[in-house]
């Protein structure tokens, strides 16, 4: 076996001789999460871990639009993305394979928590007295609480075996820098965060949780980086937003050869990492006989929702199911439903590639009373496309039947979903209400990405009565997509 490619300091460290028999007493501990068997309401069957995420460009027939320099419009090169990115990450990213391999060193990690248990909700059903079997695929078991370590840890794998010593990152509800820090942790990596001022300021706790992995974290707008300097100035009490906090990090990575930049969600091998989701969901469902009808998932930039239904859809282009595939994005931020579909900056000061997407223009900013996550203004250039071949179909929620949803399900299920989920919650509570009308026996299956217990103040918020529905602006959207680089597809 070679020596290890991780620094001295690193917990993944290892010498050569020793590897094997550290392996296989590791594997002996976590058999049981290797190959999990779930009773009573949980779905009985055996299932390993995936050794290869899934790459949805290979089988679509039409291939999406590629990315484009911010300067040129042209096109751009990997070696425009070097700077920002591993070499192994960029090929991912522009990679036309089915399949591509798990590394073993990432498998072993993903043993702390993978695979994750598919639920059958049947308390929620009795309460809503449906005719639907509710089942959820539940992410919250990983040691950050959400699905983001799915991509975070190999994220840092690769940088750390590039020989990368520094990573940064934003957030927004801090699921996504939690998970970057958890994974810098384990790889001897230094780490440092823009965290979205408004979620920085609700959500304390998620700010030490990084800080306990070590990570350094600042509210964007920061006096940190020239961009966020200049934000505050033209604003001072800026509640920031996604795009420029993405700015302030990729400002840093540019400058420095020695820190890369790493995205939580959006781009391809973001999306391509969480595949593991949907895949071991397949071998569950079809260990009890189960096909979906309906698969619901929420949606910010799409990890999540890609993350579960890619698989799936790859499933129904093959003719072997033909399950109706629902993104639900809150009404505050609705670029699916709302967005154009156009080319558009990733960031606000329109540093990054431009990606064919749905977006609301990238200096978009949703309200700071918007709870929880899924604040970026654009969708996912993969699920953009996706969408657009209309191989799935979008809805927005209002935050107040989300909440109210995610209540029904604390109180039937016992999980307390965080806001994001909440969304996917809400439109599977729609869904099995019809089937209550209607007589349908459907089976739901709902992306569970992670569990809320650090976003209690915005429960508090709700069981108060003080949450209030925004009246969203068109003018305002308007506003946002008249700057929008114009180009020419």
């Amino acid at each position: 076996m070679a020596a290890s490619p991780f620094p001295a300091n690193s917990p993944l460290h290892f010498s050569a001789p020793s590897t094997a028999d550290v392996r296989k007493a590791h594997n002996h501990r976590r058999l049981g999460s290797i190959c999990v068997t779930q009773k009573r309401n949980n779905v009985a069957c055996r299932v390993e871990i995936p050794r290869r995420w899934y790459n949805l460009v290979a089988d679509l027939p039409i291939k999406p639009p590629p990315p484009l320099h911010p300067k040129t419009f042209e096109p751009i090169s990997p070696q425009d993305l070097s700077p920002l990115f591993p070499d192994e990450l960029i090929k991912q990213e522009a990679s036309t394979d089915k399949f591509i391999d798990i590394p073993e060193d990432v498998v072993d990690i993903y043993r702390l928590w993978r695979p994750t248990p598919l639920i059958r909700a049947k308390r929620l059903e009795k309460l809503l007295d449906t005719p639907a079997k509710i089942y959820y695929k539940y992410e919250g078991v990983s040691p950050a609480g959400s699905h983001k370590p799915n991509t975070a840890i190999p994220q840092v794998y690769y940088n750390a075996k590039q020989g990368v010593k520094k990573v940064v990152t934003e957030t927004g509800a801090g699921q996504w820098g939690s998970s970057l820090a958890f994974a810098c942790s384990l790889f001897g990596l230094d780490c440092e965060v823009w965290q979205v001022r408004a979620s920085y300021d609700q959500k304390p706790y998620r700010r030490l949780m990084m800080e306990t992995w070590g990570a350094k974290v600042h509210p964007s707008p920061s006096t940190a980086t020239a961009y966020g300097k200049k934000i505050l100035d033209m604003d001072p009490t800026s509640p920031g937003s996604l795009g420029i906090a993405i700015s302030e990090a990729v400002e840093v990575a540019a400058a420095d050869p020695g820190t890369k930049y790493c995205l939580g969600s959006v781009l391809n091998h973001v999306l391509l990492h969480q595949t593991v989701i949907g895949e071991e969901c397949l071998k569950q469902m079809e260990a009890i006989g189960e096909t979906p009808d309906v698969i619901i998932g929420c949606t910010g930039g799409g990890s999540n929702f890609a993350g579960l239904s890619f698989p799936f859809i790859r499933e129904k282009l093959e003719g072997k199911m033909n399950p109706l595939i629902r993104a639900v994005e809150p009404a505050a931020c609705p670029s699916l439903t709302k967005g154009v579909y156009a080319y558009d900056y990733g960031d606000t000061a329109g540093m990054t590639p431009l990606m064919k997407m749905h977006t609301l223009g990238h200096d978009f900013i949703p309200d700071p009373i918007h709870a929880g996550g899924l604040r970026y203004h654009g969708m996912g250039p993969l699920i953009s496309h996706v969408y657009e071949l209309g191989f799935m179909e979008a809805i927005s929620i209002t935050q107040t039947e989300c909440f109210k949803g995610a209540i029904q399900f604390a109180r039937s299920e016992g999980l307390i979903p965080a806001p994001e989920p909440s969304h996917a919650i809400a439109a599977t509570i729609r869904e099995a209400l019809r089937c209550k009308e209607s007589g349908e026996a459907k089976v739901i299956l709902m992306a569970m990405c992670g569990h809320g217990h650090f976003d209690l103040t915005a429960y508090e918020t709700y069981l108060k009565g003080s949450m209030v529905d925004l009246s969203f602006d068109d003018e305002r959207i308007q506003a946002s997509l008249a700057k929008i680089p114009k180009v020419v597809a």
